[in-house]
C-alpha cells in the first residue's frame, strides 16, 4: 500500500483505436470507464534561474539611471539558490546522504562540481541559521523539564593526521506524553569533550528537572546545585542490564516481568494529563515499585556479590531516587526514550559520513541537525522550512523577530 497523499495528478486517457461499432459501423457513445492510479516520479532536475535587472535612463537627464538592486545571496558571489542549499542540507542531515554521494548523483545529470563547493554552502547556511539555533536553545532551557543525553562523533584532527572523538550533547523537550503546552523540539550542542565541564556549560543557568541516564556528570552537577537542578533517571537503562542477563538465572527474568508491568500502566495513560497520570501511578504503579524494591533487596542477598545480576541490582539501587521520581510528578516519563530517538539521526549521519571535517564542521552539523530534527517533530517539511528561512535571513530578517523562525513557530504560522 503506497500513500501518494496530495501529489500532482496527471490524467492519461487511453482511447480505443476506433469508436465505430464493429457490427454496424455506427458511432458509439461512452457508457462508463475504468480508472486506475499508479505512483510515478520525475527524477530531480537541476535548472538555472536567470535574473534580469533592466536599466532605465532618462532621455532628458543623462546622469539618471534606475535599476532594481540585486537580490541578496546566501553565498556572496556564489551560484546556488537558497532552495538548492536547503536540498543539500536535507539530503545530508535528514536522509543521511554524505555530500560526496550527492555530488556523484549530480554528475549523472551532467552537473560536475567539486564536493568542497557544497561543503562551503553548508558552512554559509549554518552561519545564517545560528541565531535561530540559539533562539531554540534558549527556549528549551526556559522549560522546567528536559531530557538530556550525549553521543560521540568522530572529528578530523588535522594536526595529528587522524580523527578524534567529539560529543553531541542533546537537549530535548517532548510533552506530548502528558499533553503539555510546549511544542516538541531538540537542540544539539557540540563539545570536543564528554567531561563535566561540557555538561556544566550546557546546563549553565538552567533551573528545573532533567531526565537522564546514569552518567556521573549529571549527578555531580545536581549535587553542586541541589536547589536548582533535580534528576529523574531512566527505567529503560536499568532494564537493559537485566535483559542481557535473562538467560543467567530467574532473578533477571522476574525483574523484567515486574518492569514490564510498570510499562503496561504507562501505555494506558499516555496522552492523559499530568494530574491523571499521577493519580493512576499513585494507585497502581507505587505499590508495584514498593514491592519490586523489597523483592530486589531480598534477591540481592542471595546472590554472589560479584555476579553480574548483583551488579545490575546495585546499579538500580544507586539510582533509586531518580528512578522513582516519576511517582511524584505526572510529567516525568518512565525512560529517556524521547532523547534516545532524537540521537538516532546523529548516529546515522555518523555512520554514513564517518567524521566531521573539523570542530567547526561539527558545530555546523549540530546547528543544521537541530533545525531539521525539530522540523520532523513538528510535522514540518524541512526543505520548505529551510528554503523559506534562509531566504528571509539573507534578506536581513530583523533579530528582534528571530523567534518567528523556529520550526515550531514556523509550523504554527504555515499550518
Amino acid at each position: 500500500m503506497i500513500g501518494i497523499g496530495s501529489g500532482v495528478r496527471v490524467l492519461v486517457a487511453i482511447e480505443p483505436e476506433s469508436t465505430d461499432c464493429p457490427c454496424c459501423a455506427g458511432a458509439m457513445h461512452q457508457i462508463g470507464e475504468d480508472s486506475s492510479s499508479r505512483p510515478d516520479k520525475i527524477p530531480a532536475q537541476f535548472r538555472v534561474l536567470v535574473t534580469r535587472r533592466p536599466k532605465y535612463a532618462c532621455r532628458a537627464c543623462e546622469d539618471q539611471v534606475v535599476q532594481a538592486p540585486a537580490p541578496a545571496r546566501l553565498v556572496e558571489g556564489g551560484l546556488p539558490t537558497e532552495a538548492l542549499v536547503a536540498d543539500v542540507l536535507v539530503a545530508k542531515h535528514a536522509d543521511h546522504t554524505p555530500i560526496y554521494r550527492q555530488v556523484q548523483a549530480w554528475a549523472r545529470q551532467g552537473v560536475v562540481i567539486d564536493r568542497s563547493v557544497p561543503t562551503g554552502w553548508t558552512g554559509a547556511a549554518a552561519a545564517e541559521l545560528t541565531p535561530v539555533w540559539k533562539q531554540m536553545k534558549g527556549e528549551l532551557l526556559a522549560q522546567d523539564l528536559l531530557f538530556v543525553d550525549e553521543t560521540y562523533a568522530k572529528v578530523l584532527d588535522p594536526g595529528r593526521g587522524c580523527t578524534k572523538t567529539g560529543y553531541f550533547w542533546t537537549l530535548a523537550c517532548d510533552q506530548r506524553g502528558w499533553n503539555g503546552p510546549a511544542p516538541p523540539g531538540v537542540v544539539y550542542t557540540y563539545f570536543p569533550t564528554r567531561a563535566q565541564t561540557a555538561c556544566r556549560q550546557l546546563l549553565d543557568g538552567y533551573e528545573g528537572l532533567i531526565q537522564v541516564d546514569g552518567y556521573a556528570a549529571y549527578k555531580a552537577i545536581a549535587k553542586e546545585r541541589p536547589s536548582e537542578l533535580a534528576l529523574a533517571h531512566c527505567w529503560s537503562h536499568a532494564r537493559r542490564a537485566f535483559f542481557d542477563l535473562q538467560d543467567e538465572g530467574p532473578v533477571a527474568k522476574e525483574m523484567l516481568r515486574r518492569i514490564s508491568s510498570l510499562y503496561a500502566i504507562e501505555a494506558r495513560i499516555r496522552g492523559s494529563s499530568a494530574a491523571e497520570r499521577l493519580a493512576v501511578r499513585t494507585e497502581h504503579s507505587r505499590p508495584l515499585v514498593d514491592d519490586l524494591h523489597a523483592w530486589a533487596h531480598q534477591a540481592l542477598e542471595g546472590l554472589w556479590p560479584k555476579a553480574r545480576t548483583a551488579e545490575a541490582l546495585r546499579y538500580m539501587f544507586n539510582h533509586w531516587d531518580g528512578l522513582t521520581r516519576f511517582l511524584d510528578d505526572g510529567r516525568i516519563e518512565l525512560d529517556t526514550n524521547p532523547v534516545e530517538r532524537a540521537m538516532r539521526p546523529i548516529a546515522l549521519s555518523r555512520k554514513n559520513s564517518l567524521f566531521a571535517g573539523s570542530d567547526g564542521g561539527a558545530e555546523n552539523w549540530a546547528v543544521i541537525a537541530s533545525l531539521i530534527e525539530s522540523c520532523k517533530l513538528n510535522d514540518v517539511n524541512p526543505h520548505a522550512y529551510l528554503s523559506d528561512v534562509l531566504t528571509k535571513l539573507v534578506n536581513l530578517w530583523p533579530n528582534s523577530r528571530v523567534a518567528e523562525l523556529t520550526p515550531w513557530a514556523w509550523a504554527a504560522q504555515n499550518r
